[in-house]
């Protein structure tokens, strides 16, 4: 039987440690890290096996997230390189000013603690959460899906022998073996152990931890995403756009889920770039408007304007105005990623300054919002809220501030 009291004791252990170690050192292991993912990769991927085989009746977007390969694994001992490369926050001050009293005072850059993840099944969150909270000194608590549990547990035996290797605490890293609900749940309340929880999932993972957990919890994104294509675009660049961010990888929370057209562009435009969508497989849900260009689309419910497919579906809505495209957005959207495609700056401006969102783009596909493509090295999450941290979480994200004051025998009068 699990004991997250135990876990949680070694775990903040751990984190004293790290939090004490020099960036060299911290370096030295991840890159042991590294190696040895690669050196393990025929053991992994046997693993994986066995979570692919119990996961067989499942849709291809699940599969998709939850399987690896020899390239997979090779990306993450890659990412784990390039955490190593990143500079420390820890090693950093904010700012530092002397007062009227002559106190010096230094806003330092500082781990966490111990950070809790609950989250689907996919075996690299295990590796990105290791790298990056160890290279910003904490330790953390790792509770995957069920789905996943032979992968991650077969990633956490070979990082835990490199961390001892590497002369660091094993228990830096904790992957929770027991993957039922009621130890989830009991995680979500460890609040003597755990600092932050960090969810990484759909939505509804997502809403259960934010409304059940007591420790604080960083929500991350569900990916309702949306692409606005304005009378002013470039034609040929919004096909490739919208092509990317729907059909590369339609499983991610980065893809796009819904398109928006303004209606000058819309008659003449809107069937050729539903036949290259149609042509990628993409099943199209379209309002009245859109169906009356394109006949072959389904007409879209209330519900898909809120639904994130995580699968070759869009829909699309025709709209008279910017300004109506934006409400749209800003009533429907998770906070994620929108996109214009537009020839326009001030409409592209007005599209960055106006929509609500963790990462607003002109001209660019949805898929880059991610912690490598932002030269973070790697991601914990991608943070749709707006206390803390917002957006891609790097090592950054995963620090928080303490004030060192020196003084010189002050007292106040």
């Amino acid at each position: 039987m699990t004991d997250l009291m135990q876990m949680g004791q070694a775990a903040q252990t751990a984190a004293r440690q790290l939090s004490q170690l020099t960036a060299a050192a911290k370096n030295l292991a991840l890159l042991k890290m590294a190696t040895a993912l690669e050196a393990a990769t025929p053991e992994i991927l046997e693993a994986n096996a066995a979570d692919l085989a119990a996961a067989s009746a499942l849709p291809a977007k699940f599969t998709d997230r939850l399987k690896l390969t020899p390239a997979r694994v090779a990306d993450m001992a890659s990412g784990l390189r390039a955490v190593a490369a990143l500079d420390d926050p820890t090693e950093k001050a904010d700012k530092g000013w002397r007062t009227g009293a002559g106190l010096f005072i230094v806003q330092q850059r500082v781990p966490l603690g111990v950070v809790g993840m609950i989250y689907e099944a996919r075996p690299n969150v295990t590796v990105d959460a290791a790298g990056l909270t160890l290279k910003s000194g904490n330790a953390v608590i790792l509770r995957g899906g069920k789905e996943a549990l032979h992968s991650n547990i077969a990633l956490a035996k070979v990082l835990q022998q490199a961390l001892h290797a590497a002369g660091l605490p094993a228990e830096a890293l904790q992957v929770i073996a027991d993957p039922s609900r009621a130890l989830a749940s009991q995680m979500m309340h460890l609040t003597d152990y755990i600092d932050v929880l960090i969810p990484r999932g759909g939505a509804g993972l997502i809403r259960a931890v934010v409304q059940e957990a007591t420790v604080p919890v960083i929500e991350t994104g569900a990916g309702n995403c949306h692409i606005y294509v304005d009378r002013a675009a470039d034609l040929a660049m919004a096909t490739a756009i919208v092509v990317n961010a729907k059909v590369q990888r339609p499983s991610v929370c980065n893809a796009a889920e819904k398109l928006l057209i303004h209606r000058a562009v819309a008659e003449a435009y809107l069937p050729v770039l539903a036949q290259e969508l149609q042509r990628h497989g993409v099943a199209l849900r379209g309002d009245a408007a859109a169906c009356a260009i394109v006949p072959s689309m389904t007409p879209a419910t209330a519900e898909d304007w809120d639904t994130e497919y995580n699968d070759l579906i869009m829909a699309v809505k025709v709209v008279d105005s910017e300004a109506v495209a934006i409400a749209h957005i800003n009533a429907h959207n998770t906070k994620h990623s929108e996109t214009i495609v537009t020839g326009d700056y001030a409409a592209g401006e007005q599209f960055l300054n106006q929509v609500d969102a963790a990462c607003v783009y002109v001209n660019a596909s949805t898929r880059f919002t991610d912690g490598q493509e932002f030269g973070f090295g790697a991601e914990i999450g991608i943070s749709t809220q707006k206390l803390h941290a917002r957006g891609p979480m790097g090592l950054s994200a995963l620090t928080t501030t303490k004030y060192q004051i020196r003084g010189a025998g002050q007292i106040r009068e």
